[in-house]
């Protein structure tokens, strides 16, 4: 969590104060504005409000919160309140602890949560979830009252005192806001109702009384804001109280011993006083009362203080104490506080004057500056003088910076000094002011001439020795605490003792001042700081209060002290109406012409601000362009090397691939050179195998043959010509078998090679469209990049495209023609190719019809070899049961013409169908390679028309196109 200061005219901020880890709910503000005090549940903090640092942190127990933590009015102590009803009184230079209440007795025990504070610090009201309302007096430490509220309040949520301006801060009047939104106000003396504000139905949620006792805001539960005057609550509050003096009736006249005499009694304490001189006082103010003056107006101090017993103080002590002055000071000023007077000059604003203030006197601290600046505004306005006032700031320069967190009462204590100790100081404006300076050279004479002799012989005149002291009341030749010892005794007397004060330094410093003889050495002398004890000068003072001659003395030249009015300020004219009003005039010519002369100055400054960030930005494009021409000729030539890069990759590519194919198709012709040996070795190993079949069955017929010649000897000679007939069809037959053998084989080996050239084709197509694939991918990425770094590249090219496009209709009509020509060409293949397949089906068909009909020609020639062979062995069987019978010509003929042996006639019809269904399968794989290489010529003519129009054109769009 952290906090925020914020500048009330300006609406600035001003600084962060961080340190609490939760909320805060209470800010306290000591009297004389320097330090705050914030308050967490956890933690209080003590702040510095002019570096706006922390300076002490409270921790306590988590078991043990606080309640709240606050500054007692116009003193240094601090009150903090804990959650456990403890309360301790710190002193706020040390934060050591001054007291600590005692708890409050059991019968009557509270849970405080609310406090509220007298004016002047006496009285502490307390309390909480209860009716009962606790009242300590701070002086006695203890509890001196316990007021118990009406039945209907529960619990008290908010304590504020009424401010009067009558009980010299000692409040009478409390407000108490219960928890059903009634806010009741008693009388703490006499535990008297007095009014109350709010109501059941229109509850007040929290409210607040203003300074100046005159209206009470209150927030209401239904979010509205009532501003209730405490004037028209009660006439009660408002009536002064008794008056303290007491008028005894006269008696008879002719009773009276003396004539015309009244005798009026005051009443209060008599005091003896200690000195002759206070004895010399006395005496006057006695013949003052004769005279029927009886009320001694200086002796009348607000707040209860007693001027006579504040001075025989600060002669005992040279000077009040620390934490008490600046409450002394507003009492002795008599200062009425008027916030709404000083808020109307405030909101004015910044006089004109003034709004180069910081140019002239260039100080340090912004706040201050602000301060002074926001106090002499208010001066100007207040008075038309002061913002023609030189010395006006180192006037109110040390008030400032003093009362620099109460803006306010520096305001009005400024104003007090103007009207009081600076009497007569403007009837010779602009110049110095002569009388005030004469009065102090007349007293000058009186206790010192050798000094004004001095000052006589060396050019030396009162505004030298004297005003420098005055303009600036002595805040460049003291120091902090000299001059606020000094002014104590000046707020204390009559306002010609500041004007004895001047002659008291000089007097009190004429060893050096006999010494300096140059007027530089006096300027410096009166400028600054000197080695000279301010107690010895006030003593000066007052002697020479004591000893002037009344025909010199100030006191009979100056007013008595007049304090402030309350409400409004009065009016301050006491200066040469017409040199201020010609002064002003003059003034207000100098500053139009000052503001026509800056108002020019400024036109020709931005014009020519402008001109020069014209031109400052016409070399910044000139450079830009520049750079961007040096960035695309580097891109440029980056890009050609990356080209030339990347062709020589694709070279070095290209001939690893060249490699890779050469090793590839090395590798596959090793594989078809052992896969063919291997084939044909198989085929060796079937043709012997073969032969050996045939040579066993030809030796198992030669058996056959033998025997059957064994046991036809006797037919030998008879069948010589049939065993010759029988050998040629067996020679006969054994060439058709190996004939078919030998096309088995050569069937066989083509259909491997044309599947070896079909496993390769599809090898190759895949490798190719893989190929092809890649090498679309690789155009379109080299598309894709060369459009991207050559945007600008067909920006600048735009009109050279628009110059070639005729030329590139013309080659677009060419390549149409081409493709065109093309499509007729891919057309005409198509339909010549689906007519060969048409007529090869066909021819198919009747291949496969015919193939049908050698089957059953194939099965009858079976049957028919079946049954010859049937017969054959009956008329064998036949003639070996009658050997001498003979056989018929004709069956003979029909043996010698149509026997074959029934393993060869199986075997024929077996390998006519498998080489009639071989044949067509090989028909069907030869249209195959032929669609295939038709399609291979087609793509190679696209292709070959494609880079014709490429070398043409010359254009990357063509392609896509």
């Amino acid at each position: 969590m952290f906090l925020t200061c914020m500048e009330t005219v300006t609406k600035e901020l001003v600084s962060w104060m961080r340190g609490h880890e939760s909320s805060v709910f209470s800010i306290s503000v000591h009297a004389s504005g320097r330090y705050a005090i914030t308050t967490s549940s956890d933690t209080a903090q003590l702040w510095d409000l002019d570096t706006f640092q922390r300076k002490r942190k409270l921790n306590i127990l988590q078991s043990v919160g606080i309640q709240k933590v606050f500054f007692l009015p116009l003193s240094n102590t601090i009150l903090s309140c804990f959650k456990d009803n403890s309360i301790f009184a710190w002193e706020c230079d040390t934060l050591s602890c001054k007291y600590q209440l005692p708890a409050p007795p059991e019968s009557s025990s509270v849970l405080y949560k609310v406090f509220a504070v007298t004016r002047d610090g006496r009285i502490l009201a307390a309390g909480g979830k209860s009716n009962h309302l606790h009242l300590w007096c701070l002086e006695a430490k203890q509890l001196f009252r316990i007021i118990q509220m009406p039945t209907k309040v529960r619990a008290i949520r908010h304590l504020e005192f009424l401010p009067d301006s009558f009980d010299a801060g000692s409040n009478q009047v409390l407000g108490v806001l219960s928890q059903d939104g009634i806010m009741r106000f008693v009388n703490i003396q006499t535990c008297k109702l007095l009014f109350e504000i709010g109501s059941l139905d229109e509850g007040i949620s929290s409210s607040v009384i203003s300074p100046h006792e005159r209206y009470i805001a209150s927030i209401m539960e239904n979010g509205s804001l009532n501003i209730y005057s405490v004037q028209a609550l009660t006439q009660e509050i408002n009536k002064p109280p008794p008056p303290l003096v007491k008028v005894i009736e006269d008696l008879p006249k002719s009773k009276l011993n003396s004539g015309g005499l009244k005798m009026k009694v005051t009443s209060g304490r008599v005091q003896r006083p200690a000195k002759s001189r206070e004895n010399k006082i006395q005496a006057r103010i006695l013949k003052q009362d004769l005279t029927g003056n009886f009320e001694n107006k200086e002796n009348e101090v607000s707040d209860g203080l007693n001027k006579k017993r504040l001075q025989i103080l600060l002669k005992g002590y040279g000077e009040y104490p620390t934490k008490y002055r600046m409450f002394i000071w507003r009492s002795l000023l008599q200062l009425p506080e008027n916030h709404t007077a000083f808020s109307s000059l405030v909101d004015k604003g910044v006089h004109v004057a003034f709004l180069n203030l910081q140019k002239k006197y260039p100080i340090k601290s912004r706040k201050l500056l602000r301060v002074l600046q926001r106090t002499l505004s208010a001066l100007a306005h207040w008075s038309a003088i002061f913002s023609d006032t030189p010395y006006l700031p180192l006037l109110a320069f040390p008030f400032v910076k003093l009362f620099q967190n109460n803006q306010l009462i520096c305001f009005e204590v400024v104003a007090t000094l103007i009207i009081n100790w600076c009497q007569h100081w403007f009837e010779y404006f602009p110049n110095p002011p002569i009388n005030i300076l004469s009065m102090i050279e007349n007293v000058l004479a009186f206790h010192d001439k050798e000094l004004l002799q001095h000052f006589i012989d060396h050019d030396i005149t009162s505004q030298l020795y004297a005003w420098p002291l005055l303009e600036t009341v002595f805040s460049e030749v003291l120091t902090r605490e000299e001059w606020l010892k000094l002014f104590d005794n000046v707020f204390s007397n009559h306002p010609s003792f500041l004007l004895m004060t001047v002659v008291a330094y000089n007097t009190c410093s004429r060893a050096p001042l006999l010494s300096c003889s140059l007027r530089d050495d006096f300027e410096y002398f009166f400028h600054h700081r000197n080695n000279l004890d301010i107690s010895v000068v006030i003593r000066e003072v007052y002697h020479l209060m004591d000893t002037t001659p009344t025909d010199i003395h100030p006191n009979g030249k100056l007013d008595a002290f007049v304090a402030l009015t309350k409400g409004q300020y009065p009016v301050f004219n006491q200066y040469p109406k017409f040199i201020v009003d010609y002064q002003t005039r003059e003034r207000e010519r100098i500053r139009n012409d000052e503001l026509d002369f800056l108002r020019e100055r400024q036109m020709v400054e931005d014009m020519q601000a402008e001109v020069d960030q014209q031109r400052v930005e016409d070399e910044a494009w000139y450079q830009k362009q520049e750079l961007l021409r040096k960035a695309e000729e580097t891109r440029r030539e980056m890009l050609l090397q990356e080209e030339e890069k990347m062709v020589q990759q694709r070279q070095r590519l290209a001939s690893v691939k060249r490699e890779l194919r050469a090793k590839e198709m090395q590798l596959q012709d090793a594989t078809r050179r052992r896969f063919l040996k291997l084939q044909q070795d198989q085929r060796e190993m079937e043709l012997r195998r073969l032969n050996d079949e045939i040579e066993r069955k030809v030796h198992m017929r030669d058996q056959e043959i033998a025997t059957t010649a064994k046991d036809l000897e006797m037919r030998h000679l008879e069948l010589e010509s049939q065993k010759r007939l029988y050998e040629k069809n067996l020679i006969r037959n054994q060439e058709a078998v190996a004939k078919e053998m030998r096309e088995d084989a050569d069937t066989y080996r083509r259909k491997v090679d044309l599947e070896e050239h079909m496993f390769h084709k599809l090898i190759e197509a895949g490798q190719t469209q893989n190929q092809k694939t890649q090498k679309l991918i690789e155009e379109n990425l080299a598309e894709a990049e060369q459009a991207c770094l050559n945007a600008d590249w067909r920006i600048q090219a735009l009109h050279k495209q628009r110059c070639d496009d005729l030329q590139r209709n013309a080659c677009y009509q060419e390549v149409a023609k081409l493709l065109l020509e093309n499509r007729r060409k891919e057309t005409e293949v198509l339909n010549a190719m689906v007519g060969e397949g048409a007529k090869k089906w066909e021819e198919a068909k009747e291949k496969d019809f015919h193939l049908k009909s050698e089957k059953k020609a194939s099965a009858l020639s079976d049957a028919s070899r079946k049954w010859f062979l049937e017969k054959e062995l009956d008329d064998a069987l036949e003639h070996a049961e009658h050997p001498y019978n003979t056989v018929p010509r004709c069956q003979s003929g029909q043996a010698a013409s149509g026997y074959v042996p029934r393993t060869s006639q199986l075997k024929d019809s077996s390998e006519v169908d498998s080489s009639t269904h071989i044949s067509l399968n090989q028909r069907r794989v030869q249209w195959d390679t032929m669609e295939q290489d038709l399609m291979e010529r087609v793509r190679n003519l696209r292709q070959r028309l494609t880079a014709q129009a490429r070398n043409r054109c010359r254009t990357p769009h063509l392609l896509a196109t």
